[in-house]
C-alpha cells in the first residue's frame, strides 16, 4: 500500500509549508468585552481551552486585541462545542475573494479511470496563522465575580468564522498539493477545500500518486483519517456518488419540509446544485419557483401547493433515475439545443458509437427562470443557450465543441446563420460544424420541437395595409384602413388603460384578431414596431403590468 495513514494520524504544524498573512484595514486593534458565563458554562469553556492548548492550537498571551467566545451544548453527542464571534474582528479585515468561483465539474472524471477520494481533517485547525497575524485573534476566559484576572489566549492556527479562512484554506491546501501535481502532471488531483479526488489512467499510476498526495499533505501539517479514504465504487464526493462510468447524487429524494421561506430557498438551491446533471428543467419546477414571490423575510410562513407536491415528486423520481457520465477522453463533444415548450434548455454530450447506449449525457444547460428581456425570441434564446455551453464547456475541458445541433426548420436555419445577429454573435470564432440534424435517442428526440421560421416578412405584402395609432391623453386606441369593397375608409376605435404604448399596442392586438389575411401594419410607434417584430413563438416574461397582459 506505500505509505501507510494510521488513524486519527497527526502531524503537528510544521515550518516546511509558508503561511498566507491576512491583511487589515487598520493596525489598531480591536476589543470586545467578554460576556459573562454562567458556572456550568464557563467549566465547559476552561476544559475546551485547556484542550486546545494541548493540542497546540491556542497558547498564552498579553495581546491588546480581544474577540467573544461562548460554548454551546450539541443536540444528539451533548458535548460542548466551542464557538467565537468575530463579526468585529472580520470589519477590520480585507477580503481577499474566493479562489475557486464554483466547484469541479465531476463529469469531467475520464470514464473507467479508477480513484481515489480523500478528507482532510479538521482542516482549519491544522493550518497555522502567520505570526504577525495570530496575536490579534485573542480571546479571554473570565471568572466568576472577577475573582481573578482574565486568562488571555490567541490562536496559532486558523479559527473557523474567520471571513478570509475559506480562501486561506484553498491556498494553502493547494499549495501542500503542488508538488504532487508537479510530479505527476497527467494525473488528476481534484481539490475543493478539503476534499481531494485522484484519477488515473492505471491504478498503478494512481497509486503512486496516492502516496504522493498523501506524504505532501502530511508534510504541511495537514491530517488525514485512513477510514475516510475510499478507493473502490461507490465513489463519494461533493454530493455525488459515482460508478466506474455514471454519476448521481448521493441523495435519493427531496424534501418536502417547507415551513417558511429559507426552507424553501434551501430546497430550490439543492434542486439548483442537482439539475445540471439530472434534466430538472424550468417548466418541472414552475410551482416551486412561483411560491418565491410574496413577503422577502426569510422567516416569513410558506407552504407547499399541491402543484408543487407533485412536482417535488417529480423531482425525487429524477434523482432515482436519472444520472450523467464520466467523459471519454477520446470523444468530441457535442452541443443540443432543446426544448419541447416555450423555454429552450441545452445538453453537452458525447456520442459513443461502440456502447449500446451512444449518449453520454455531460451536463445541461439553463436559462434563467425570468428572462432578462420582457420578449426573448426562440434565436435569442438559441444564442443564450450556446453561449453559456460554449464558455461551459471551455471552462471544464479548455475545449470547444465539435458539433451544435438547432431545432430548426431547413428555410429558418438558412436565414437564421445569415440575418440573426444574437446567433452570429453565439457562433463568432466557432471552428465546429452547426446542424440541424441531430442523432436517433430517446433523450434527445422526446425533447426536440423544431422551430418554424417566423411568418413576418420583411417586404411589403400584397395584402391590405391597416393604420394603427393611439392617445396617451384620451386613451383611444384607433384602426384604419381602405375597404377594398366600399373605396372607403373604415375604422375601429376604443378607448384602453394604460400608457400611450400599451394604448397602441392594443390597437394592434385587435389588428390580428379582425383580420386573418395577410396585410401591412403601418405605426408610428417604435416601441409597437420592435414588440410585433419579435412576439411570434417568443418567451414572454411576466410582469406586475396587468394591463399589458389584459
Amino acid at each position: 500500500m506505500g505509505n501507510e495513514v494510521g488513524s486519527g494520524f497527526f502531524i503537528g504544524v510544521t515550518a516546511a509549508l509558508a503561511t498566507l498573512k491576512l491583511t487589515w484595514k487598520t493596525n489598531d486593534p480591536v476589543w470586545v468585552d467578554q460576556w459573562p458565563l454562567e458556572r456550568k458554562k464557563l467549566s465547559a469553556l476552561r476544559n475546551l481551552v485547556q484542550e486546545q492548548l494541548q493540542k497546540g492550537h491556542i497558547k498564552t498571551t498579553d495581546s491588546p486585541s480581544n474577540f467573544l467566545v461562548f460554548v454551546i451544548k450539541k443536540k444528539v453527542s451533548g458535548t460542548w462545542r466551542l464557538l467565537h464571534d468575530l463579526r468585529k474582528i472580520n470589519e477590520v479585515l480585507k477580503d481577499m475573494g474566493p479562489l475557486q468561483l464554483g466547484l469541479p465539474s465531476v463529469s469531467m472524471i475520464p470514464r473507467d479511470w479508477p480513484l481515489v477520494v480523500i478528507d482532510i481533517k479538521d482542516c482549519f485547525f491544522s493550518i497555522p496563522l502567520h505570526p504577525d497575524n495570530a496575536p490579534r485573534l485573542a480571546f479571554s476566559v473570565p471568572s466568576i465575580n472577577k475573582e481573578t484576572p482574565l486568562q488571555r489566549y490567541h490562536w496559532v492556527i486558523l479559527p473557523q468564522g474567520l471571513k478570509n479562512s475559506p480562501t486561506t484554506c484553498q491556498w494553502y491546501v493547494a499549495r501542500a498539493l503542488s508538488p504532487a501535481r508537479k510530479k505527476f502532471p497527467k494525473v488528476k488531483i481534484i481539490h475543493y477545500m478539503d476534499d481531494l479526488l485522484i484519477a488515473a489512467a492505471t491504478q498503478q499510476e494512481l497509486q503512486k500518486a496516492r502516496d504522493c498526495v498523501i506524504a505532501e499533505v502530511q508534510k504541511a501539517g495537514l491530517e488525514i483519517s485512513a477510514s475516510k479514504i475510499q478507493e473502490v465504487a461507490q465513489w463519494k464526493y461533493l454530493g455525488w456518488k459515482f460508478s466506474e462510468r455514471t454519476i448521481r447524487p448521493q441523495k435519493m429524494e427531496a424534501s418536502m419540509k417547507v415551513n417558511n421561506l429559507h426552507d424553501l430557498q434551501q430546497l430550490l438551491g439543492e434542486i439548483n446544485w442537482m439539475r445540471p446533471i439530472l434534466r430538472i428543467t424550468n417548466n418541472d419546477i414552475p410551482a416551486l419557483l412561483d411560491l418565491l414571490r410574496g413577503d422577502t423575510d426569510i422567516k416569513s410562513p410558506r407552504a407547499l401547493t399541491s402543484e408543487a407536491r407533485k412536482e417535488l415528486e417529480q423531482v425525487t423520481d429524477a434523482i432515482q433515475k436519472r444520472q450523467a457520465h464520466r467523459f471519454v477522453e477520446s470523444l468530441l463533444f457535442a452541443l443540443a439545443v432543446l426544448g419541447e415548450k416555450e423555454q429552450f434548455h441545452g445538453l453537452i454530450f458525447q456520442w459513443d458509437s461502440s456502447q449500446r447506449d451512444s449518449l453520454l449525457i455531460i451536463e445541461w444547460i439553463f436559462l434563467p427562470y425570468r428572462p432578462s428581456k420582457t420578449i426573448l425570441t426562440d434565436l435569442e434564446m438559441a444564442a443564450q443557450i450556446i453561449i453559456k455551453a460554449r464558455t461551459r464547456l471551455l471552462t471544464m475541458s479548455g475545449r470547444e465543441f465539435s458539433t451544435i445541433h438547432l431545432p430548426l426548420k431547413k428555410d429558418y436555419f438558412d436565414w437564421a446563420m445569415q440575418k440573426s445577429k444574437d446567433l452570429l454573435i453565439a457562433l463568432l470564432g466557432f471552428p465546429g460544424i452547426c446542424t440541424i440534424h441531430f442523432p436517433q435517442h430517446r433523450v434527445l428526440q422526446s425533447h426536440l420541437c423544431y422551430r418554424k421560421r417566423p411568418r413576418i416578412s420583411e417586404e411589403p405584402l400584397d395584402g391590405i395595409t391597416v393604420f394603427t395609432d393611439g392617445s396617451g391623453k384620451t386613451h383611444k386606441s384607433v384602426i384604419a384602413w381602405m375597404n377594398s369593397a366600399t373605396a372607403e375608409w373604415d375604422s375601429n376605435v376604443e378607448t384602453g388603460q394604460g400608457s400611450p404604448q400599451i394604448v397602441e399596442l392594443a390597437a394592434v392586438v385587435r389588428v390580428f384578431q379582425l383580420f386573418k389575411q395577410p396585410l401591412n401594419l403601418v405605426t408610428d410607434s417604435a416601441y409597437v414596431a420592435g414588440v410585433v417584430k419579435r412576439l411570434e413563438g417568443s418567451l414572454l416574461k411576466e410582469t406586475s403590468n396587468e394591463v399589458l397582459y389584459s
